[in-house]
């Protein structure tokens, strides 16, 4: 099995948006398409792509960096926060890379109202404008 048809799978379940255990046999097992996903995302391989792809672009002015507020409000019940009993998860969802500061607002908590409000009111929007 080529290394580029695992790599298609990656692309393919990302650009559609299927369980991996939904992915075509005609790009591997899904498993071995899967495992190599999760090891490119733990050893950082995924970063250093998008990172280089985005180099370029970037230097020429073709990428434009805008902020995203979002004002959605979304309540859980108590015991939905999703936590593992009996200790941590071995590495968090998203890998084992350690998150910056500066990426995103984030409340954890289970009533969490975001700043959206606040800046529609300076924009001088109304409740149900949008």
């Amino acid at each position: 099995m080529a290394r580029r048809q695992l790599i298609d799978g990656i692309r393919f379940r990302a650009r559609t948006g299927v369980s991996r255990r939904d992915v075509p046999q005609q790009y591997g097992p899904w498993g071995r398409v899967y495992d190599l996903f999760r090891r490119w995302q733990r050893d950082g391989t995924w970063h250093r792509i998008f990172t280089e792809l985005q180099a370029r672009p970037d230097a020429d002015d073709l990428i434009t960096w805008d902020l995203s507020v979002d004002s959605t409000v979304v309540r859980t019940h108590q015991h939905a926060a999703g936590a593992r009993k009996g200790g941590l998860q071995r590495e968090p969802p998203g890998g084992v890379a350690v998150e910056p500061a500066d990426h995103g607002l984030g409340c954890r908590s289970a009533r969490c109202v975001s700043a959206g409000p606040v800046l529609d009111a300076q924009a001088g929007a109304r409740p149900g404008d949008r």
